[in-house]
């Protein structure tokens, strides 16, 4: 099958750093290309492929200081794709609802995944105009806000199976936050759990500008206490040794996570998660197998004195059987499939073999 992967710009594919979306379309697009498809990236040109990479914008627009104006080089990424999309049995967007308009109107299937919050009210009028154009959900719980959409499936995430394994050589010695600092990522929830836990707390995390005042006011006066360190952003070859340090990671959120890509490391590392019942927590957590989901802070202490009841090897062993990248890319093949049987086209590359 020719498939193209369109991913936004605003990071490149896989992310050096922080971006959730941006790793996701890498870890698919690469395990669509270890199954045998042609695939081609539509992404930044510091993107990293084993697939065609068309780069449509010359780096990260993260990295460039100088954008202002972020929807400008999505707009060239789509006329881009619509100039190329005939050369594809599927079309996979990952630009939230940009490509609706110009799409809908294109022969070629297409899907779009959502990655993102969708109990924001303004896309209510999107969904109800758009409600014809086939989307993907990466939970249950994600498509709540919006039932009058056109949704294929739900496909939840997957990491590569080796990218981040155990180090049982490390001692666990702290409770882990990764991920950003943000109002409904609660670090601040994270770090009064470990206080009245009685451990100390290692914080992983990206500040993005837009939440800088937040930070400074809520945040950094919280950091100076004894049991806290900050780490910072870290990178995929830092997880690994960050995450099986950690008796836990806390997942303490306080907003209806569509997914939470953070959960899933952890587990490759055979580290448990304490996460709060919000969004997704229950479609991706086992409990008492790979973590415990609560509801308080509470619950959240006591679950920190329960974790030696869990097997790291228990907590791997769910990760192996759920969230791999090879089980996600055959998820979306499946849906791929039944695309071109609603729209009834032959495959591309069958008919240039036949």
């Amino acid at each position: 099958m020719r498939i193209a992967q369109i991913a936004p710009l605003h990071e490149a594919v896989p992310p050096k750093l922080y971006g959730g979306t941006e790793r996701v379309v890498s870890y698919l697009t690469e395990a669509l290309v270890e199954l045998g498809h042609e695939v081609t990236l539509f992404a930044s040109g510091d993107s990293q492929t084993s697939a065609e990479l068309d780069a449509v914008w010359p780096q990260a627009l993260r990295l460039d200081p100088t954008i202002r104006d972020t929807v400008a080089p999505h707009m060239l990424l789509l006329e881009q794709v619509r100039k190329r999309a005939n050369e594809f049995d599927v079309l996979h967007f990952h630009i939230d609802y940009y490509p609706f308009s110009l799409f809908s109107q294109q022969p070629v299937p297409h899907v779009t995944t959502m990655h993102g919050r969708l109990d924001l009210p303004e896309l209510q009028p999107i969904f109800n105009t758009f409600n014809g154009v086939p989307t993907v959900s990466i939970s249950d719980n994600q498509r709540t806000p919006l039932p009058q959409a056109n949704w294929l499936t739900t496909v939840l995430h997957g990491l590569p199976e080796k990218l981040l394994t155990p180090r049982p050589e490390i001692k666990p010695s702290y409770l882990a936050f990764l991920g950003r600092i943000s109002p409904e990522k609660r670090v601040d929830r994270a770090i009064e759990i470990a206080a009245k836990a009685g451990m100390p707390i290692k914080i992983a995390a990206k500040l993005d500008n837009a939440d800088r005042a937040y930070y400074e006011e809520k945040i950094k006066p919280l950091l100076g206490r004894t049991h806290v360190e900050f780490v910072g952003e870290i990178n995929e070859a830092q997880k690994p040794a960050f995450l099986s340090g950690a008796h836990a990671l806390l997942f303490p959120i306080d907003w209806p996570e569509p997914f939470g890509l953070v959960m899933i490391e952890a587990m490759a590392c055979g580290t448990p998660v304490i996460a709060y019942n919000r969004g997704s927590v229950p479609e991706v957590i086992d409990n008492g197998v790979s973590g415990f989901i609560v509801e308080d802070e509470l619950s959240a202490v006591a679950a920190v004195n329960r974790l030696p009841t869990l097997s790291r090897a228990a907590v791997r062993q769910r990760f192996e059987e759920r969230f791999t990248a090879r089980r996600m890319a055959q998820e979306y093949v499946a849906a791929y499939e039944e695309l071109l049987r609603r729209s009834q086209r032959p495959v591309l590359r069958e008919v240039n073999a036949g």
